[in-house]
């Protein structure tokens, strides 16, 4: 039977000393590790010592990488997978490898290491029981308007040059949402800024921030979910139609309870 196997191997985000020795135990007894890029993960381990096989697996090498790696690891060879800093696959290349080893009846190891969603998730002090993980920020406007309403915390990755513009975007859904940038972490200029979204908006509107950036946003409220089904329930009793009928037809179109959406009527209508 082959020995062959895959270890997933998380690495720093920041700081060298964070590699744990397991990690480092199995760098060194990979017959190859794959990584983003060689130059970053020879800094690594030429810190710790190891002295490794490298070969390159990026995004635009991926699946021909992959490929070859699989027959490598059936043959019988360990491959050790990782990323330029975290855990490999979340957001990072490795997706295609992990599949192939399992399709191809390969064991796959994971071990555990730095993450930057977990320790800014963590660092944030906004709910974590339950949270959503969305990579990149979305450009187009409308998905993000839809992550912005979600229930549970979400933590993003996000560009120094977009920080602002997406901050603006929360902003004009929800101006109290709690919000944390977590800037650099682990690293010397490490950095968490809480506020409110709208607070948060100006600030880094006039002064752009530097470095990578973590984003979490506390979940959304009840009141700031049924904003636009209570004004839409109010332009359509302002055009004519029975409240309560009214109400029942815009909770089934968003969610939100007929009843709630009634008694906000009534309360705004004084």
């Amino acid at each position: 039977m082959s020995t062959g196997r895959l270890i997933i191997c998380p690495t720093p985000i920041g700081n060298l000393e964070d590699v744990t020795l397991r990690v480092l135990a199995a760098l060194r007894s990979a017959d190859v590790v794959a990584c983003e890029d060689t130059r970053r993960t020879k800094v690594l381990l030429d810190r710790y010592g190891v002295d490794a096989r490298l070969v390159s697996y990026h995004e635009h090498n991926e699946r021909e990488r992959a490929a070859e790696l699989v027959r490598r690891m059936a043959s019988g060879e360990v491959v050790a997978l990782v990323s330029d800093a975290g855990m490999p696959l979340v957001s990072d290349p490795g997706h295609v490898l992990v599949t192939g080893a399992v399709a191809a009846g390969v064991p796959v190891e994971v071990l555990p290491g730095p993450s930057a969603a977990l320790a800014a998730l963590v660092a944030s002090a906004l709910p974590a029981d339950s949270w959503r993980f969305v990579g990149f920020l979305p450009r187009k406007a409308s998905a993000l308007e839809e992550i912005w309403r979600s229930p549970e915390t979400v933590v993003a990755f996000e560009s120094p040059k977009r920080l602002a513009a997406s901050l603006a975007s929360l902003a004009a859904v929800d101006p109290s949402r709690p919000v944390a940038v977590c800037r650099e972490l682990t690293k010397v200029h490490e950095e968490v800024v809480r506020g409110d979204a709208a607070s948060l908006a100006e600030r880094y509107a006039a002064s752009e921030p530097r470095g990578e950036i973590v984003l979490v946003v506390g979940p959304a409220s009840e009141t700031a979910d049924e904003a636009p089904a209570v004004d839409a329930l109010r332009r359509l009793v302002e055009a004519g139609a029975k409240a309560r009928p009214a109400a029942a037809v815009v909770s089934e179109l968003t969610g939100v309870p007929a009843n709630r959406l009634y008694r906000a009527l009534k309360t705004g209508d004084g």
